[in-house]
């Protein structure tokens, strides 16, 4: 199958020279007249490798570039422009594009460079589907560990509602491990080959956590020195995955309303309607309908985010998935700090099983490093005592 180019410059000459020479050499090609169009098809279709002119009406090179790199990081970008100097190549190539070549383009050169970045771009892919396969086999890290009646039925909910485009709140305490749910419904969704954009909405100040999921204009505040796009645009063709989101604030909560309702954001500054398409699940360690009585929550943001609910059932409830979860996390830090793979006697993990896990998964996970460090090779009761129980 032939290789797709994007062609996007103003000057038709230049487009229609392009379009020639590189369909002659195999190539499938297009064109667009400017960035915004070029933009728009980038992002409606998968490109190999686009070549740019720095300077186009509507939008210009570099802002077309920072919004491909922020969704669709694997397309190779060669910059070209007849205004060129070093500084702006470097700017360029800064942010992310593959190359910079004067106009009017050298043919060898271009060829070249062309040919390289569509390396560069099986390279990035071969990386990536090697790190997915790698985590995926081996550390396991996209899904959830266990044979428990709970898990079970979670696993059961899961492949129901993965493949529809329903929003989900996914609620548990912290350290449950409700992240891999939210991780697994967008791996086996209908976009799974688009972004999965996570935010923490605890983590952001309530001061930026609007400018976080919509973006801002350049100059919207004293420090907006440049415009930024957010998590919703970076979603596009995805899903955004808003953690704790019973810690965003009532002002933030009216917008992602509106953003829900009509599929449609507004930068933070702006008053440019933005279409953004994505699927929204969200996570909470709260009771959103205690927070709804305290009016700390909206109501009808709660119904528009949980059409889905998984409860996510605490570690303590599923005490039957310690041994296996604690096997995995021997085999997963042993290979993360190139040691022998240890084993428990019998009375060491009965100890685990017991103990009340008050951090769930994580103290869990944390503990298993703890021993993987410290323990010789058989971990024996006193080494939970020692490390984990502190006696």
């Amino acid at each position: 199958m032939a290789q797709r180019i994007l062609v996007i410059d103003d000057e038709i000459s230049i487009r229609s020279t392009l379009t020639e020479i590189l369909s002659f050499e195999g190539y499938q090609v297009e064109g667009a007249s400017d960035g915004a169009e070029g933009l728009k098809k980038i992002l409606a279709n998968n490109y190999d490798c686009v070549i740019c002119d720095i300077k186009m009406p509507r939008m210009d090179g570099i802002e077309m570039l920072e919004k491909v790199m922020a969704q669709k990081p694997e397309t190779q970008i060669i910059i070209i422009s007849g205004h060129g100097n070093i500084e702006i190549a470097l700017k360029a190539v800064k942010k992310g594009a593959f190359d910079y070549i004067p106009k009017p383009p050298d043919l060898n050169r271009m060829l070249l460079t062309l040919r390289n970045a569509m390396e560069k771009k099986e390279l990035v892919i071969e990386t990536k589907q090697l790190n997915e396969a790698v985590e995926q086999k081996v550390l396991g890290q996209s899904d959830m560990i266990g044979s428990s009646p709970e898990i079970e039925q979670i696993h059961k909910i899961l492949a129901k509602i993965a493949p529809t485009e329903a929003r989900v709140l996914i609620t548990g305490e912290n350290g449950v491990g409700k992240e891999l749910v939210a991780r697994s419904l967008h791996k086996n969704s209908n976009r799974s080959k688009g972004p999965l954009v996570e935010v923490n909405c605890a983590a952001i100040p309530a001061e930026l956590i609007e400018s976080e999921l919509f973006g801002h204009e350049k100059g919207a505040f004293t420090s907006a020195v440049k415009t930024r796009i957010g998590k919703f645009e970076q979603a596009h063709g995805g899903t955004l995955f808003l953690d704790e989101v019973g810690d965003m604030s009532l002002d933030a909560q009216a917008k992602m309303l509106r953003a829900l309702q009509e599929g449609k954001i507004t930068r933070v500054g702006g008053d440019t309607e933005i279409k953004v398409n994505v699927r929204v699940i969200a996570a909470t360690n709260k009771d959103l309908l205690k927070e709804v009585e305290e009016r700390k929550f909206r109501i009808d943001l709660y119904h528009r985010l949980g059409v889905m609910l998984i409860h996510v059932p605490s570690l303590n409830q599923r005490k039957e998935d310690i041994p296996v979860l604690a096997e995995h996390f021997l085999h997963h830090f042993a290979l993360e700090y190139n040691q022998p793979t240890k084993t428990f006697e019998p009375a060491a993990m009965q100890l685990l099983t017991k103990h009340h896990w008050t951090g769930n998964i994580r103290e869990l996970k944390n503990a298993v490093e703890r021993l993987v460090v410290l323990a010789d090779q058989v971990i024996t009761k006193k080494d939970i005592e020692t490390y984990i129980l502190m006696k």
